[in-house]
């Protein structure tokens, strides 16, 4: 495999062929049967997977944490103003840091996370997610088990940027969150580059300035390792919550796995957006429904 993440934009022709075993019709029955039989389980994760959790970025939590950037600037939710074009990088910095440390040094409202993990921890799983909230480590996934793609809230690195190399930024995010005032952070609290001088910003895959440090190049060394020394095995590929945003990063790569191997079952947990191809149709299920409620019902033996 390559070092990169594999960006097939269309599901390729397979030979998959309907699993051995009959299943029943139930979808949570049948998914709690696949993940009692699977060697190995791939989760795919994607941003239903917090929304379910409950970070959700509009309505009351908005209104709790934003309710004064939303009467200055007019934005109603929190997506919308993270692209606001304000003034200052006082200004900046104040929305942005206040949106970090609730989006990122915040317990998610609800057990979700707590409960995939119930249900996996005992598997050889492995974990790659578009995410950058950081649910994973803080409900205890083990950290080497996981590969967050497009960055983390909880990083900052060179906007130029001038090396490869990222930095904690939650000293940095605290004080700012505690001394802003306004609307505004105090200006020796900008963040810099330690080695050019250029401003800090948020380690979030946007555009080609994306840094890619070693974290995440052992990461995906690993994950590619799991996949490769696993890829015969019984393996349940488990997607949750993710949607077309970005595609190529699990979806279609899912898709494209378990046509190859047909002793894999493919199963996707979203709410409103459950599909899989004609190719492996027998050895998938697809449970339209909140994501939360359906890991509840997995975790329960008599539903």
């Amino acid at each position: 495999m390559s070092s990169k993440i594999p960006m097939t934009q269309s599901m390729p022709q397979s030979t998959a062929h309907p699993a051995d075993a009959p299943m029943t019709s139930d979808p949570i029955r049948r998914l709690r049967e696949a993940l009692d039989a699977a060697d190995a389980v791939v989760v795919g994760a994607g941003a239903g997977l917090s929304v379910s959790a409950g970070f959700v970025y509009t309505g009351e939590r908005f209104q709790r944490y934003f309710s004064d950037f939303a009467e200055k600037y007019g934005f109603r939710d929190m997506y919308s103003g993270g692209f606001y074009p304000f003034a200052a990088p006082e200004e900046f910095w104040a929305y942005w840091s206040r949106y970090i440390f609730i989006n990122r040094y915040m317990d998610a409202p609800k057990a979700v996370y707590d409960d995939l993990l119930w249900l996996i921890h005992d598997k050889d799983y492995f974990v790659i997610t578009t995410n950058v909230d950081h649910c994973f480590q803080k409900a205890g996934f083990d950290q080497k088990r996981l590969f967050y793609t497009q960055g983390d809230y909880g990083l900052f690195q060179c906007s130029k940027p001038c090396c490869q190399e990222t930095f904690d930024n939650e000293k940095w995010i605290r004080q700012m969150v505690k001394r802003q005032k306004d609307m505004r952070i105090p200006w020796e609290l900008l963040p810099v580059c330690p080695h050019c001088g250029m401003p800090l910003t948020m380690n979030l895959r946007s555009d080609d300035k994306f840094v890619e440090d070693e974290g995440w190049h052992r990461a995906a060394e690993r994950y590619e390792d799991f996949l490769q020394t696993r890829e015969n095995g019984q393996i349940l590929f488990l997607e949750l919550g993710v949607g077309y945003n970005t595609p190529g990063i699990i979806k279609y790569p899912f898709w494209r796995m378990a046509a190859r191997n047909q002793a894999a079952v493919y199963a996707c947990i979203n709410y409103g957006e459950t599909v899989c191809p004609p190719e492996i149709k027998s050895r998938s299920i697809c449970i339209d429904s909140d994501i939360g409620e359906a890991l509840e019902k997995l975790k329960s033996p008599s539903a």
